[in-house]
């Protein structure tokens, strides 16, 4: 049998925990590392649709990219992340978050899963955190190149094929092919001047405020296409990883589709 601590292992020389953002909370959240793996859950977000969705297969590991506890915890209500750890902790489900620390890694990492998608090629990290590592391996979003450049419209349908999309938001088309493409999963604003100082063409990732559309002003090309859209994939990601290095446990991808925003 396989134990908590040994996945737990692997899954920080992947993506090393002191990777992450400040404000995050990656890392085992509840969980004995001596305990023997059953079989585990991985899912983009915990919910108790994916808790419930692991008793059912008898999973007693979830893991899952986006922490479910940023905050702190004083008294447990009838709140959906204090009732998720009470479903958790009742049923001996360990639970195990991979975020920002999974985003910052450009080897086997969230947003290199999203150029592989689309099609990106010779991508590199867009804005380098050297503090961690010299190389420039490590920091946030991606930049890179498409073979062969494409008209806007032409290559926002290839974008929306590529990344199972049926909608996206965009700024004005600036009537130039694109062929350099950044790339954040997530909420990436912040990285817009990154992009801008690196020439690309287009900027894609998810959660741009009404105003901040304004910021493009004719530079680049920002395509929204969805916090959960964007980081789906990491599900694929994190199961091909963990199941071509352990065989003695299952690993299943969740069928829930925990996206809290819904389109009509």
């Amino acid at each position: 049998m396989t134990k908590l601590g040994e996945l737990i292992e692997y899954l920080e020389t992947v993506a090393p925990l002191h990777f992450q953002e400040n404000y995050d909370n990656s890392g085992l959240i509840y969980g004995d590392k001596n305990s023997e793996i059953k079989s585990v859950l991985i899912s983009l977000d915990l919910t108790e649709a994916v808790l419930e969705e692991a008793i059912k297969l008898d999973c007693n590991v979830v893991i899952s990219h986006h922490p479910i506890i940023f905050r702190g915890i004083k008294k447990f209500q009838d709140h959906y992340v204090d009732r998720a750890i009470v479903k958790a902790i009742k049923n001996d489900i360990a639970v195990y978050a991979i975020h920002t620390n999974l985003d910052s890694v450009i080897e086997n990492g969230v947003n290199g899963k999203i150029c592989d998608k689309i099609g990106i090629i010779d991508y590199q990290i867009l804005s380098p955190k050297k503090a961690l590592d010299e190389n420039n391996n490590v920091g946030a979003g991606m930049i890179g190149r498409i073979e062969n450049p494409m008209e806007e419209k032409d290559f926002l349908d290839h974008l929306k094929k590529s990344m199972e999309l049926k909608v996206v938001k965009h700024t004005v088309f600036l009537g130039r092919k694109v062929n350099k493409i950044a790339v954040c999963g997530g909420s990436g604003s912040f990285l817009l001047n990154d992009a801008l100082k690196q020439k690309a063409d287009v900027f894609i990732t998810s959660d741009f405020k009404y105003h901040e559309f304004f910021d493009a002003d004719g530079r680049i090309v920002i395509i929204d296409i969805g916090h959960y859209e964007s980081e789906r994939f990491t599900i694929n990601l994190l199961y091909e990883l963990i199941s071509n290095k352990f065989r003695k446990f299952a690993a299943h991808c969740t069928k829930v589709n925990t996206n809290p925003v819904k389109y009509y």
